[in-house]
């Protein structure tokens, strides 16, 4: 089993920009699809962000454009690199590894989900 560490959530502006990490250990990390999520007030968590083992990247229609995963095979991490913020974008954030036949929006991860980490966006 897979253990995360989100950390790099925080307050942000409206058009600002936030980068979150998630450390992962306790898998052979650079084989594996890795995905951030989210789960916003009063919704269930959804799959935003996904990136397979080496480059390949897919985004839910709500963040493509603005975010940016990306991953350090050698740190066994995985970021988020958030742009042109916008209060919906508010939300818990989760690391997890998504099925290899992940859906965008769902809410699966193949761990025991980590703390999280929260971001709350101020117009």
């Amino acid at each position: 089993q897979a253990r995360f560490e989100e950390s790099g959530g925080g307050m942000g502006q409206s058009g600002g920009s936030l980068t979150l990490s998630c450390r992962v250990s306790g898998i052979l990390f650079n084989i594996y699809h890795m995905g951030w999520y989210r789960q916003r007030p009063g919704h269930q968590r959804e799959l935003v962000a996904v990136i397979n083992s080496g480059i390949k990247t897919n985004y839910v229609d709500s963040v493509k454009g603005r975010f940016t995963i990306s991953r350090d095979n050698d740190k066994n991490s995985v970021y988020l690199q958030m742009n042109s913020l916008k209060s919906e974008d508010t939300a818990v954030y989760y690391c997890n590894r998504p099925s290899s036949e992940y859906r965008l929006g769902g809410d699966y991860g193949m761990d025991r989900w980590g703390e999280g980490t929260p971001v709350t966006v101020s117009s």
